[in-house]
Parts: structure tokens; C-alpha cells; sequence
């Protein structure tokens, strides 16, 4: 674990609490890093969340591996909030880590230009999408974005920290 991602941490950067029973019942724990293996923490499974702070991806296996899912910020009482419309069922998760990236933003604060290859997105100016928000679609300039002006009408900079995709 380098430096940085230490005093991310001490700072509370990232706070998770997971529960072995769904609608946060049964034991519990509450993590502020990785857990490669909930088993190793004598809890059967997980089956209920809640995300404090920063952004997590949940495995469906030890170590990270098999089927994963994006935890933000909120409440996961059952494993449909977390697997939603994927339509892969994964009632219970056994492993999960903080995402660095998506929490704290970009390390350039500057996007010049930006392509749309599929869908539609919402660019945010600030991490953990706060701030101005920029629609950018593949059928808008074909999904070419060559200047922050085309972002939108309100664009009044080039800063885009965090992006996510809109989910129909």
C-alpha cells in the first residue's frame, strides 16, 4: 500500500459497512480498505451494505474475483440494488476494494477534448460527481467532443474530474 493510499484511508476516505444477513441484519463489520476475503473475518457472506464515503467494487468471490459490482454511495439492503438491471444474480458478495480514481477524481483537472464511442454520459466538474454536469452522447458531433465548449452551453471550463455512464 503506498503513501497516498494510507492517508486516504486514516482520513476516512473510504468507510464501508457490510452486513451477513440481508436489510443490515445479523453481524457486521465496518471497513475502511480492502477485504480480499470476508470469509477470513468468520462472516459466511455479505448481503447487505451500506457505502459511507468513496466508491467500492464488490466480487462475488474471495480475492476478487468473478462477477463485479460498482457500490456508490448509499444503501444496498438486498443484492438487487447492487446487481440492478445486469441480469446476473449474485445474492451474497465475498470480497470488495475502494476505487481510488472514481473517488477522488482525475490527477489533470483539464480535458481537452473527449470521443462518446457508445451510450450516453455525464461529466462531472469536480470529484465524486459534484459541479457542473455535461451531458455527452454518441449521437451528439458523433460523439466528438474537440473543445469544452461543445461539452454544453454552461461549460464554462475545461475541468472534468469525474464521469459516469447514464444507465437507461
Amino acid at each position: 500500500m503506498d503513501t497516498q493510499q494510507m492517508q486516504m484511508e486514516q482520513m476516512g476516505q473510504f468507510r464501508i459497512t457490510v452486513w451477513e444477513e440481508e436489510n443490515f441484519q445479523g453481524k457486521h463489520c465496518e471497513f475502511m480498505q480492502e477485504c480480499r476475503n470476508i470469509m477470513e473475518r468468520d462472516f459466511r457472506k455479505i448481503r447487505s451494505i451500506k457505502v459511507e464515503n468513496g466508491v467500492f467494487i464488490g466480487y462475488e468471490y474471495p480475492e476478487f474475483q468473478g462477477q463485479q459490482f460498482i457500490l456508490e454511495k448509499g444503501d444496498y439492503p438486498r443484492w438487487e440494488a447492487w446487481s440492478g438491471n445486469s441480469g446476473y444474480r449474485t445474492e451474497h458478495l465475498l470480497s470488495f476494494r475502494p476505487i481510488k480514481c472514481a473517488a477522488m477524481g482525475w490527477c489533470s483537472k483539464e480535458v481537452a477534448s473527449m470521443k462518446v464511442n457508445s451510450g450516453a454520459w455525464v461529466a462531472y466538474q469536480f470529484p465524486g460527481y459534484r459541479g457542473y454536469q455535461y451531458i455527452l452522447e454518441r449521437d451528439r458531433h458523433e460523439g466528438e467532443y474537440r473543445n469544452y465548449n461543445e461539452y454544453g452551453t454552461q461549460a464554462h471550463s475545461h475541468q472534468v474530474q469525474s464521469i459516469r455512464r447514464i444507465q437507461q
